[in-house]
């Protein structure tokens, strides 16, 4: 944090307004020495009894009919990039929900969303746009989820690839659903793609479907041992999904690659502002099957907060994407791995062309029926420093009204993100009409900050709202401090995985508590005790377990564990109130207790109760929803001297049942000016 400055606010407001509106230039390379993509073929159509096909001298993608299913993608001489399995598993949309009728019927159905019903919503020499509806009638209960369903798919001249955006609908008088779930699904032909990146860092060969059938599950299905994998370098390690989960703000393109000929598979999802949670919500990429997806939303390290209730036949409708299915290719003798490159570049252009043109649904705002949001958020905290501080590189965003820090568990709206720069400076651009709250969290600064005014975004609006400034909470002065206020526990200590359960990719990755197992490395760490951390002499990135979690005692038995913090006060203020602050980075079915200087104190000093349903822990997320709790101290509880706090986790039947911290603070009583 840095203290704020006031020369350069309005030059630098107008420069962020000006630069907004500028729209780029679209490329589609198709391969890294393409031609320009103007001297492309125009693109055609071809409609069969049973199916339609797209086709723009790049790429050719048939669809079936009514139900809009993607069949088949030809492309670089391949017939088919997809598995030749049954038609309805190849390329599709789905959504997994549950319904109230029968009471207690909540849980998991699954849908395909395939149509009833296909027209052609434009078709000229530079684009196609297909549409495949299904609506929803009372007769038709129990047989499919009670929403109206369009499903797009966009051609483009020249661009070597398509784009897909569906509009669900539950409309006014509806049955009451949850829904819990809901993407766009590509399996594609195993022996052509067996390369899998996911981002720079995270990408490798990977197993085949066969080879987690051979294996060993472990502790959920998802995690497979594999013991006779085709590729023989493989055997030994662990394939879970959730390992290559990834925070939606960094989820933007991974795919597949195929070595020959030298082809890439890329899903590019160039906002999130039809994905619910915020930028921080994690999810799925790619994986094994060859898979790749984009993820409009799920309980994926939320839990049930996270599932879209529709209740008391409320209307509901939202647009999800367009995303882009995104190909390229290089020379046949030529690497690759430059196909990745080529795909982060195209990646950056859609970001950048955000929102899009060329969708025809009058449910998405082009650029002009959207507005802008700029300002400067600060931060005031006297203990820190006298002066104001800049939010350097602080979350700022647009949400649904609700209470402070409501944006993590939101998923009806859309939301839309930024980060400031380096002096707190934010712009928002592309947001669509409505009212909303604005919301932003600072690294380093505990809390959530909120606006305390409504934002009302009407067509080609801009709205200035100056400088902003956020009081986090505090009572006093710091007296010590655990960890960094950043919403993960990934500054703790994050053991070694047993050997006999590796994934190789992580090995070597400062992410390594993407590996399975670490839940269970704890008795390991602290056979005979549990965790003791001494201030003023423990480092948390070595002594402080990134997980509080049960103690395996073997034979799948589990029981709850109780950390100690251990401190010294050398001067009591014995009239004042201490305050500890408490931020959780991730928490699973689970109960903090908090005890001073009495381990055995009855009832606890403070408990969080029942709190969490993110799954974190299992699902290597290293965080999931953010929890943060004020726990006052009398003076009178503590001692000059030698004090301790004692936290429990008590919930203690499961391995995956814990917490992870995000930040602790002991804090003095307020200063006097």
């Amino acid at each position: 944090m840095k203290r704020a400055g006031w020369f350069g606010v309005a030059v630098q407001l107008f420069l962020l307004v000006e630069s907004s509106v500028k729209t780029p230039v679209r490329r589609f390379p198709g391969s890294i020495d393409s031609p320009d993509p103007i001297l492309s073929p125009p693109v055609h159509l071809r409609i069969l009894d049973q199916h339609v096909i797209m086709d723009n001298g790049l790429v050719n993608v048939t669809l079936s009919t009514p139900q809009g299913m993607v069949t088949g993608i030809q492309y670089n001489g391949i017939d088919n990039l997809l598995q030749l399995n049954r038609e309805t598993n190849r390329g599709y949309w789905d959504v997994v929900w549950g319904s109230l009728d029968p009471p207690g019927n909540l849980g998991g159905k699954y849908d395909l969303l395939e149509g009833t019903s296909f027209s052609v919503v434009l078709e000229d020499e530079n684009q196609i746009e297909l549409s495949f509806t299904r609506t929803w009638n009372s007769s038709q209960n129990g047989t499919g989820i009670p929403l109206n369903i369009d499903k797009r798919f966009i051609m483009l001249r020249g661009c070597p690839g398509f784009y897909s955006y569906g509009i669900f609908e539950h409309e006014e008088g509806g049955p009451d659903i949850n829904i819990y779930q809901g993407r766009i699904v590509f399996k594609l032909e195993e022996t052509l793609f067996q390369y899998m990146a996911v981002s720079d860092e995270r990408q490798r060969i990977m197993p085949t479907a066969g080879d987690r059938q051979n294996g060993l599950v472990l502790d959920y299905p998802e995690a497979v041992l594999l013991t006779n994998p085709s590729n023989p370098e493989l055997r030994g390690e662990v394939d879970d999904k959730y390992q290559y989960s990834c925070d939606d703000n960094n989820n933007r393109v991974h795919g597949w690659i195929c070595s020959n000929p030298p082809v890439g598979f890329w899903m590019i999802t160039p906002s999130d502002e039809f994905r619910t949670g915020g930028p921080v919500k994690q999810d799925l990429t790619s994986h094994v099957g060859p898979t790749t997806l984009s993820m409009f939303f799920s309980t994926h390290y939320a839990g049930e907060s996270l599932a879209i209730e529709l209740r008391d036949g409320e209307p509901w409708k939202k647009v999800f994407g367009p995303v882009l299915i995104y190909l390229n290719t290089n020379s046949p003798d030529e690497d690759a791995l430059p196909l990745w490159e080529d795909a982060k570049e195209q990646m950056l252009i859609e970001t950048q062309s955000w929102p899009y043109d060329f969708p025809l649904s009058e449910d998405f705002p082009r650029t002009d029926q959207r507005g802008i949001v700029t300002g400067r958020l600060l931060v005031r905290d006297r203990y820190i420093n006298k002066e104001l501080l800049t939010a350097n590189f602080a979350f700022v965003g647009l949400a649904a009204p609700g209470d402070v820090g409501s944006w993590q568990r939101e998923n009806k709206g859309y939301q839309f993100w930024t980060q400031a720069d380096n002096e707190g400076y934010f712009l928002i651009k592309g947001v669509r009409n409505g009212n909303y709250s604005l919301y932003a969290w600072v690294a380093g600064i505990i809390g959530d900050y909120k606006y305390d005014a409504y934002v009302n975004i009407t067509p080609g609006s801009r709205i200035r709202l100056g400088v902003l400034v956020y009081e986090p909470p505090r009572e006093g002065p710091t007296l010590w401090e655990i960890g960094s206020p950043d919403r993960s526990a990934a500054e703790f200590y994050v053991p070694d995985p047993n050997p006999t359960l590796l994934n190789q990719l992580y090995v070597n990755l400062p992410d390594k508590f993407r590996q399975y197992g670490l839940w269970d490395r704890y008795a390991d760490v602290y056979p005979d005790e549990d965790l003791t951390y001494t201030v003023g002499i423990s480092n948390y990135q070595t002594d402080w377990f990134f997980a509080h979690v049960n103690r395996n005692l073997g034979n799948k038995t589990y029981e709850p564990t109780t950390w100690r913090i251990i401190f010294v006060l050398d001067n009591l203020i014995d009239t004042g109130t201490y305050t500890f602050q408490l931020a959780i980075a991730s928490a699973h079915e689970a109960e903090l207790e908090v005890r001073i200087n009495e381990a055995d104190e009855m009832p606890p000093h403070f408990t969080t109760g029942f709190i969490g349903k993110d799954n974190a822990i299992a699902r290597h997320g290293i965080h999931g929803l953010y929890w943060w709790f004020k726990v006052e101290i009398s003076a009178s509880q503590l001692v000059t001297g030698s004090n301790t706090i004692y936290l429990t986790q008590s919930r203690g039947s499961s391995p995956f049942k814990g917490i992870m911290y995000d930040y602790i603070r002991l804090e003095g009583p307020p200063e006097t000016d």
